[in-house]
């Protein structure tokens, strides 16, 4: 009879187990996109899901995860790359904390000159960025973190695969009071951005 109870018990252990694999592997094939192909329309907000879901082991002992997430439609991108990019935003958020913070996400769209721009953004209640240094905090190496906590890297390869999509990254930050990053892109590719650049050169 022991044996009989214990087995089931064994039993419901191992099928939470395997669930709990199945999903970090569907948020794994998610975040690289490995059955797409290097370019196409995406939603954003699945990206989003499956880079938090990724990290959330980290984000969870640092802050209460926000997400504010509005319409936003499917970007012409290379998802891979740009998980990435929200991957080094996240961490950065919650690193910027000291004890227990907030880190808030949203997404959005906007109607512009050049067309129509998808938005990201990652919002932190930690430390913040003095003026000084949010003039270099994109360039190669460059770091405000103590020796072996970052190589000054993530935020530069941020910036490239942002810039390679036609977008940008802006920054909002406050010593003390925080920080927010948007990543900004064009919904119809860096084609359409470079296009449009040329457009009003032109006119």
């Amino acid at each position: 009879d022991f044996v009989r109870e214990d087995a089931k018990s064994l039993l419901t252990e191992s099928r939470d187990g395997l669930l709990r694999v199945k999903n970090i592997v569907q948020d794994l094939r998610t975040f690289s996109h490995v059955d797409q192909a290097e370019w196409g329309r995406i939603d954003l907000r699945t990206g989003l899901e499956s880079t938090i879901n990724i990290v959330w082991s980290e984000l969870r002992q640092k802050a209460e995860l926000r997400r504010e997430f509005g319409d936003i439609p499917p970007v012409l991108c290379n998802a891979g790359q740009l998980n990435q990019v929200f991957m080094n935003l996240l961490m950065n958020a919650a690193q910027a904390i000291d004890g227990h913070g907030l880190i808030t996400v949203r997404t959005g769209a906007v109607a512009g000159a050049d067309g129509v721009e998808g938005w990201v953004e990652v919002e932190d209640n930690g430390c913040g960025i003095s003026p000084e240094h949010q003039a270099r905090i994109f360039e190669p190496f460059f770091t405000t973190k103590p020796v072996g906590k970052g190589t000054g890297l993530g935020l530069s390869l941020a910036w490239g695969i942002v810039q390679k999509h036609g977008g940008r990254i802006e920054v909002d930050s406050v010593p003390g009071r925080g920080t927010c990053f948007r990543v900004c892109l064009p919904v119809d590719g860096p084609a359409s951005h470079a296009a449009n650049k040329a457009k009003e050169g032109t006119q």
